[in-house]
Parts: C-alpha cells; structure tokens; sequence
C-alpha cells in the first residue's frame, strides 16, 4: 500500500496529480454538503412548499428519537462512569501477572499556559494512586516562548522532578521544516525525546509503555492510571486501541459564566454519552495509546493542526481498519470557558467550537484512505 496518504494533510502533498484531485473533492466535500443543505432548503420551501413541510415533519420526529435514543446512552453513560469511579482499579491491576513491567509515559506538551495551571495539572499526576517510579513525565515547552517558558520550566521541574521516575523537559524548536506549530509538532518532539532519552536507556520495551497526551489544563482524577492500566492488561488486542476518558469541563466551573457551563454540560454529555457508543468514538484532547503504536504510525503528524483525532485516523488507515478507541468510563477535568466579560466569554467559546470544527479535515483524510485501502471491511467504514 502506498504510503503518502498517511502523512498527507492536504490535496498537494500527495504524489499523483490523480490522488491530488480525489483529495481536493474530498476536502471540498464537508462545505459543499453544508452550503447546499441551505441553499436547498430555501429553494425547496419556495418551489415545493409541501414538500418542504412533510421534510421538516420527518426532521422534527427523526431527531426527537434521535433525543431519546440519546438519553438512554447518557444515563447508561453515567452510570458506568460512576461505577468506575467507585473502583478500585490498582487492587485489580495488581492481580494481574506482569503488571509490575507497565509503565506510564505522560506528556503535557504547552505554550503560555500561565504557571498556575500546569501547576494544578502536575500536583493531579503526583497524586495518583499508580506507583510513581514507573511513571515518566515529559514537559514539552516551545521554545519560540522563550524566557517565560524557561521560568516556568524550572519551577515545575524544582516542585514535581523527584516524584517521578524520570522528569524531562523538552525544548521544541521554532520554525523546522515542514512543520506547523501546534500541540502535535510540539508532542511529537517530546514522544521522540522521551523515547531516546528516558525508554530506551531504561531498556523498557516499547509494548510496556503507556502513553498518554494531556492538554496542559487537564487535571486526571486519582486511580486514572490505574484504570487506564488495568483496561490494557484486560484488552485482547491493546496495541490496537487508544483509550479514551470522560472530558469533564469543570476545573473553573464555579467562577465560570451560566452560558460557559451551558457549553461545558454540554460538551461533557455528549461524550459521556459517546462512551456508550465505541464504534462511534475517535480520539479528543486527552487520551492514552500504546507507546509502541505511536512509533509505529510515526507519530503525531507535525503537518496537521489537528491533532486530538488525526492520530486515531493515522491508526486506522495505517492498520487497515484494525484499531478502535476503547471508552475508560473514568473522567478527567479541564477548564471550562471564562472571561472578564460576557462578550469575551462568547467570544472565547466560539473560538473553542470553531478550533473543534477543524476536525473536519479528517473527512478528506480518512475518505481518500478508505479508497487507498481495500483491506478495511465495509462495516467498520460505515459506523464512523
């Protein structure tokens, strides 16, 4: 199988001037569905407006069961996540032979988080329950931040380096070939710089190693590596899934707008309710994976700035349909949306709401992949 698919981010980095118009139609494919949608709706309710009030009838219906058939997969959700919470996942994982040999890589890769954050962020991996000697924590600062970046570097690395097996921090360079700045660029640096300075003189084997990608805001509940641990010691195939926890938007909740905890809710119940629904589920900001897949794939793709599904897609295509997102049922907070006002609140929300609508490049991606690949059942394209 021919390989530049899997590292193309847009039509004109494939090789053949016939991928390159196939990719373009892709691409092209999201905002032309969206723009005729509304266009058709127009034309139809002037030219055929009884046809256009049965379409709405059969709207309003389809998704008011649509509503029900997703408040049965929240509360379902819910209560599993609750149960997990309740767990006590390192008694179970110590049941397990070999447990001793999994270690976690942790990586927060930032760029002007203010100090206090990351702060939050390492006190929550210092207070987990998983053993700390086999947990490696990797800091990935941008060096375009410069002497901020270094401040805030030291004083992590003074408060939080002797809790962990090993602590390191990671310099990005600005402006490398064929990069685009971003979380993924950044995480990519850090992956590598982790597996040549910590995992590999530690004679680890790559299979053995957990890692994990957190934003710089997110705070991981107690027994998550715990949880995360014991689902890959249980998995049949735990080189073939990324693990997936519950977003919950509420670091800052209480000093957080009503609109801004409108969103928040939200966003949190739909992946609560996702949960229930794995064939649906890519991966979204934080998340664990095999270390050893991640090398496989050739991490994180440094050309895409959207990072948080691109890696599951890369897994995909790169395994040929043989990979999946399996759901932790176990939760990990990040901030909510806040402001000094409630114009740069909605402002700052629509930001976050367009920044997630960029996935949408996805589409072309793992589109021109299914065609490359003839190998992915038809069964596993359908459902994503």
């Amino acid at each position: 199988m021919n390989a530049a698919h899997l590292t193309a981010a847009k039509a004109t980095d494939l090789d053949t001037p016939r991928g390159r118009f196939f990719y373009r139609m892709f691409e092209i494919l999201p905002g032309a569905i969206a723009w005729s949608t509304l266009l058709l709706a127009f034309l139809v309710s002037w030219l055929f407006p009884a046809l256009a009030a049965f379409f709405i009838l059969g709207f309003v219906l389809y998704w008011f069961l649509r509503t029900v058939y997703f408040a049965f997969h929240l509360r379902a959700g819910y209560r599993r996540t609750r149960e997990h919470e309740k767990a006590n996942w390192l008694q179970r994982v110590k049941k397990i032979e070999g447990w001793e040999g999994i270690y976690h890589l942790v990586l927060v890769p930032t760029y002007r988080e203010p100090l206090e954050i990351l702060r939050e962020t390492f006190a929550a991996l210092r207070s987990s329950d998983y053993p700390k000697d086999k947990m490696m924590v990797v800091l990935g600062i941008e060096e375009r931040e410069g002497e901020e970046g270094a401040r805030k570097a030291r004083a992590l690395e003074r408060e939080f380096g002797g809790d962990f097996l090993r602590f390191l921090i990671s310099w990005h360079p600005a402006g490398l070939l064929g990069e685009i700045a971003g979380k993924g660029a950044n995480e990519t640096w850090a992956a590598k710089k982790a597996k040549a300075e910590l995992i590999d003189p530690l004679g680890i084997l790559l299979e053995r190693v957990i890692v994990t990608s957190l934003d710089a805001d997110t705070v991981v509940f107690p027994k998550y590596f715990s949880c995360l641990a014991h689902h890959y010691l249980t998995s049949l195939a735990p080189l073939r899934h990324s693990y997936q926890p519950v977003p919950l938007f509420i670091n800052n909740i209480w000093t957080s707008s009503a609109l801004s905890r409108l969103f928040a809710f939200a966003t949190t119940f739909w992946f609560l309710m996702n949960q229930e629904r794995p064939e649906k589920l890519s991966t979204f900001s934080s998340h664990s994976m095999a270390f050893k897949t991640l090398v496989e794939v050739g991490y994180r793709q440094v050309n895409y700035a959207v990072d948080d599904s691109r890696i599951f897609w890369q897994c995909f295509l790169r395994y040929e349909g043989d990979y999946s997102v399996q759901p932790l049922y176990y939760p990990v907070s990040m901030d909510a949306n806040a402001a000094p006002t409630f114009f740069d609140t909605v402002r700052n929300i629509y930001r976050q709401q367009l920044r997630w609508a960029y996935g949408a490049a996805d589409i072309p991606y793992f589109l021109y992949g299914f065609i490359k690949s003839k190998r992915i059942p038809l069964r596993k394209k359908i459902p994503l």
